[in-house]
């Protein structure tokens, strides 16, 4: 089963046609606040950036395990959630 992200993935370089701040905390958001704080707007960034068909996620939350900046450095998360309720509304989604 394609994610949605991994269907517009099949696109290349695409730009996203608006952003909204988060308001509540989601699974989504909390996986967007990570790749934010590593450096991409969201996963389909990543993806371009890195030309990676996979990110590696926690089994048990589905939320990402490990990104790589675009210094190459590496940023690891736990399985919990990170992105707290003050740190929420600081969070971009893009809609494609």
């Amino acid at each position: 089963k394609m994610s949605e992200v991994s269907k517009v993935m099949t696109k290349a370089d695409i730009k996203p046609k608006s952003m909204h701040r988060a308001k509540i905390w989601s699974d989504d958001v909390e996986n967007l606040y990570r790749f934010q704080q590593a450096g991409y707007r969201d996963e389909v960034e990543y993806k371009q950036v890195k030309q990676v068909d996979v990110v590696e996620c926690w089994p048990e939350t589905g939320f990402v395990k490990k990104l790589q900046r675009r210094d190459n450095t590496f940023y690891y998360y736990n399985r919990q959630r990170e992105c707290e309720d003050k740190d929420v509304h600081k969070v971009k989604v893009y809609v494609y």
